[in-house]
């Protein structure tokens, strides 16, 4: 801040004064008491610095027993991060899956979202998406977080369903900081794509009360984001048994988003006594997700080369305009006791994740000819047309369809624990056991109408023609796109018609499902500690009890029947860690473990569908019967803490990975012996994984100024795996060897920062290496889609302008990183999408 120097200039400066002001970050100010002399009046000093923040994150990391990473509010603060999952992607072996170029989904060790768990406060957070256990982070502004805790190592203690890690998501108490504190932060967005402007106000308040026994924490944040994309995509539309390959579908996808966000906190807590404490934890976050999005789909029905050969095709113009509303509230009421050698703590979750998309309308114009056209180029294909591609006249409308969806997921917990002290010769010894019960229902609803031959229903043929139903001039960047379709127009068009007679019965309850899974939980544990070694033993068991029910669809005679699925299983998962202090700044730890992963909804799914083809009897069907993922688990690592804010570690890991799950065709397998072909999903065979994590983060403060305020940071983790799948072909069982579906063997950190009095600079940059996104053919490996590999690069500029006000700028994506996805090789396009810079400039004024 400017006037830190004039603050300063008054005050004997002895050497606490300057160690205190080491110790608070860059977002959240602090009061210390200045060191004096005995006829001066005491002053507080509010102090700052990315140091600081770095170090409160290595020190909770430091005091834990088992293997964590942990990033603070005011670390968190350090970066130009929207989301919680945004926040997550710097912390060491950590990378995220975007949508639209935001953050959603985490990754932990490179492994895919679903295999992580994510509490908030301590209890589980649903899955706003209906076939999804993956809770996407982008629902949970980041302003909202005191810490992020991921565990690498369960303890028995911990919900046992987890691979990767588990995301915990504590939000911000009023016992976290000394008397009031206040926040409040406005800030201004640039999207440099779609040259659109989104605002940002956020504001936190807390304060004890009722001598320091009462506390109140409240926080709030809205942002709306306008934003979009460019897609050209193929959908891994080739023929690659040609040489060269042949295309036979390509599509071009114009985006407009507007993105608003909706985040509420308010904590309560009550010491009435130091061996008790009260607390109540509420949190309500709102995302909704307003998109048009214009397409172009072309098709050859004998496919064509990309060497700007002409080739006649089919194309369809499209418009999808729908705004998907996605909440999170958690409620947890909880109380830790102390009473001499024991401790007790108990608590009550309640959580509840809504997925709402009413009047979703996609229409489709067709062009009435065949058009005469040509594609250039097979990883960015660029489309080159006549006029006739342009005719709107000749497109006319085929058909409008229009959804209504909702999904609910609710999880009840309550939780009990027991811990008691005991001394044993020279160790510490905690004893430690308890029980948790958890009740989760998540229900799935989906109505649909298709309404198609609309000249019939009275509208004119004129109405119909995309040139009645004609948008604005596409600003995509791709290629040459022309006009786009009106989402007013046509949802006037459907309004006229309205919706009685065009419901689609099949496809509005075949989605439909209820589900109920009951998990109850109870672990003992050991805590030893003497001298410098700490070791942690104990036993978990989980018992499942899952039961769904749905609808099997019979095309043959056109019949509905409900379809009721159970399925029962237990796990005992026993662990064992340790924690070593070679010295007071080394720590080595090592930690064998056993973890589940239970199916997502969408491969336990009950519903089922039987159609006949040619002869052929096919079936598409959820698999219920599906075992949980099983996985061994052993750590090894070692820390060096090379000053408060400084770290060099590195660990290894390997699992032992039984029953993961993909999809498959069964037909021919036992119990699908009367089938042509039965798509579903089957337990792998087995899969092996394993990986190295190296950590280094420096405070260079024995550099003389101004290079003492230089502060860097760099982590990757870097993993193998194979795993076996298996087919059938002909009644014959067939296995083939794949790298571990969604594992990135690569993920890497790397941030550069620079702070003195005045001001403070970040650059970082996030990268995670290709991975196996799809199995798209079982039997044939060269159509298996690939994610290319990605990095982004950051920037975060603050300036201290006045006391307690801090003005900075932020740059997103500054080199403009698309999405890519292919098959066979890089050289063959799946989907590319491009999303643009965007910049943040926003003012900051908080104080105690």
């Amino acid at each position: 801040m400017n006037n830190l120097p004039f603050i300063l200039s008054g005050l004997p400066m002895k050497p606490l004064a300057l160690a205190c002001m080491a110790i608070f970050s860059a977002n959240t100010m602090a009061e210390v008491p200045a060191v004096q002399d005995d006829n001066e009046q005491i002053e507080h000093i509010l102090v700052i610095g990315q140091a600081a923040s770095t170090s409160k994150s290595l020190q909770d990391q430091r005091d834990a027993n088992n293997l964590i990473t942990v990033a603070t509010a005011d670390a968190i603060g350090n970066f130009p991060d929207a989301n919680a999952s945004e926040s997550l992607q710097r912390m060491v072996g950590l990378s995220i899956e975007r949508d639209q170029g935001e953050g959603r989904f985490v990754r932990v060790r490179g492994l895919a979202p679903d295999y992580n768990a994510v509490t908030i406060n301590g209890t589980r957070v649903p899955s706003p998406e209906a076939g999804r256990r993956a809770v996407a982070l982008d629902v949970v502004p980041s302003d909202l977080i005191q810490t992020l805790t991921v565990t690498k190592s369960l303890t028995p203690d911990m919900d046992a369903d987890s691979l990767g890690g588990a995301v915990d998501i504590k939000s911000t108490s009023a016992f976290d900081r000394d008397g009031m504190f206040y926040k409040f932060n406005a800030e201004g967005g640039y999207n440099d794509l779609e040259e659109e402007y989104s605002p940002k106000i956020t504001g936190a308040y807390s304060n004890t009360f009722a001598d320091d026994t009462v506390g109140i924490a409240m926080a709030a944040s809205w942002l709306e984001r306008k934003f979009g994309s460019d897609n050209v995509e193929t959908g891994g539309g080739w023929d690659f048994d040609e040489d060269p390959a042949i295309l036979e579908e390509l599509e071009q996808r114009d985006y407009q988003i507007t993105r608003e966000r909706l985040g509420l906190a308010a904590n309560f807590d009550w010491r009435p006594s130091d061996s008790t404490t009260v607390y109540l934890r509420t949190l309500y976050s709102e995302f909704s997700d307003e998109e048009q999005r214009n397409a172009i789909v072309t098709e050859w029905e004998d496919g064509t080369t990309t060497d700007g050969s002409v080739a006649s095709t089919e194309v369809t113009r499209e418009l999808k305009d729908r705004e998907e509303t996605q909440t999170i509230s958690s409620i947890v009421l909880g109380a830790e006791h102390v009473l001499d050698a024991w401790k007790l703590d108990y608590q009550i979750g309640w959580s509840q994740s809504e997925e709402d998309n009413p009047d979703y309308m996609v229409s489709k114009f067709e062009h009435a000819e065949g058009v005469d056209l040509s594609v250039q180029g097979s990883s960015k294909p660029r489309i080159q047309a006549q006029q006739d591609y342009y005719d709107y006249d000749a497109y006319e409308l085929d058909e409008i369809e229009v959804s209504d969806s909702f999904t609910e997921d609710t999880e009840h917990n309550v939780r009990f624990n027991v811990a008691r002290e005991l001394d044993w010769d020279d160790a510490q010894v905690e004893v430690k056991f308890g029980v948790k019960m958890s009740r989760r229902d998540k229900d799935n609803r989906e109505d649909i109408w298709v309404l198609e031959d609309l000249d019939e229903a009275g509208i004119a043929d004129e109405q119909l023609l995309m040139s009645a139903n004609l948008g604005s001039q596409s600003d995509y960047s791709l290629g040459d796109f022309g006009r786009t379709i009106s989402a007013n127009s046509i949802r006037g068009l459907a309004q006229s018609v309205g919706r009685h007679g065009y419901e689609d019965d099949v496809e509005s309850r075949i989605n439909d499902f209820d589900v109920a899974e009951d998990v109850d939980a109870g672990y003992v544990m050991a805590t030893v500690t003497q001298g410098d070694m700490t070791v942690i033993g104990g036993l978990r068991y989980e018992s499942t009890d899952f039961e769904a029910k749905g609808w099997r669809y019979n095309d043959i005679d056109e019949t509905f029947t409900e379809r009721k699925v159970s399925n029962d299983y237990d796990h005992w998962l026993p662990s064992l860690q340790m924690r070593y202090n070679l010295n007071q700044d080394m720590v080595i730890r090592a930690a064998w473990t056993n973890s589940i992963v239970r199916p997502t909804f969408e491969q336990l799914a009950p519903g089922f569908v039987m159609e006949e083809s040619d002869g052929d009897i096919e079936v598409e069907l959820g698999n219920p019967e599906l075992e949980a993922l099983e996985s061994m688990n052993l750590d090894l690592a070692f820390e060096y803490y090379m000053g408060e804010s400084s770290l060099a570690s590195v660990g290894v890991f390997y699992k032992d990975i039984e029953n993961f799950v993909y999809g498959s065709d069964l037909a021919g397998s036992p119990g699908y012996e009367d089938f042509d072909k039965a798509e579903t999903y089957a337990n792998g065979d087995s899969a092996d994984l394993y990986g190295i994590e190296l950590n280094w983060v420096k405070q260079m403060d024995e550099l003389p100024a101004p290079w003492s305020g230089l502060l860097l940071s760099a982590n990757g983790t870097y993993t193998d795996s194979d795993a076996d799948i298996s087919y059938y072909d002909d009644g014959e069982r067939l296995t083939r060897s794949i790298p571990f579906p969604s594992q990135s063997d690569k993920t890497a950190n790397f941030a550069i920062g620079y702070e003195d009095q005045d001001m403070s600079l970040r650059l970082s940059a996030a990268y995670k290496s290709k991975y196996l996104l799809e199995v798209d053919k079982i039997d044939d490996e060269t159509y298996d889609v690939y994610e290319d590999d990605h990095v982004q690069l950051d920037f975060i500029a603050k300036a201290y302008v006045a006391d307690g006000i801090q003005v900075y700028f932020n740059a997103l994506n500054l080199t403009d990183e698309a999405y890519y996805t292919y098959a066979k090789s890089s050289r063959y396009n799946v989907q590319h999408e491009e999303y643009g810079r965007s910049f943040q400039l926003g003012v900051t004024v908080s104080g105690l």
